[in-house]
């Protein structure tokens, strides 16, 4: 099991507790969820978003879907999703898609879906398809404190994926 480098750094830095969760390797976060039998609202995703200076980390459930114009219009911005060259490009030490939702780490501004906060504890991509990084709520919160929060999101009325 390993998570990318710069997050790894980045938690440890941070004195984060957390421990990892290896499962089979799956094509999207709803995937993810089934495949380490836990519930899709506590599996936090990265949507990467470009904006007219630069980019937005929006993290919400896998159970839930970016409402684009919803988000557009509680920041004021124009928002359109990250190209996937555009995502290897910010994310290098992760495999394409798997972005962990730690904007802070890679230099990116976040944007929360209030729902994330509702669980107990929080699981997210560390950087591959087959690990998870698992951590407490309180833990996640910690690392997240500087983020916008917003109420954005839809549930998932089919699959999605992986990292979008």
């Amino acid at each position: 099991m390993t998570i990318a480098l710069t997050l790894q750094v980045y938690l440890d830095r941070k004195g984060v507790e957390y421990d990892l969760v290896e499962h089979r390797p799956t094509r999207s976060s709803m995937s993810t969820a089934r495949a380490c039998h836990i519930a899709a609202r506590c599996l936090a995703k990265a949507v990467v978003l470009r904006r007219r200076d630069g980019y937005l980390l929006a993290i919400l459930p896998a159970s839930r879907h970016v409402r684009l114009r919803k988000l557009k219009a509680a920041l004021g911005e124009e928002l359109t999703l990250a190209t996937e060259h555009e995502l290897d490009q910010l994310i290098r030490d992760c495999a394409h898609g798997a972005v962990p939702p730690i904007g802070e780490c890679y230099g990116l501004d976040v944007v929360i879906e209030d729902s994330v906060f509702d669980q107990p504890e929080v699981y997210f991509e560390g950087g591959d398809h087959a690990t998870l990084v698992h951590m407490s709520q309180a833990q996640f919160a910690r690392l997240t404190r500087e983020a916008l929060h917003g109420n954005f999101s839809a549930r998932n009325r089919g699959p999605t994926p992986k990292g979008n």
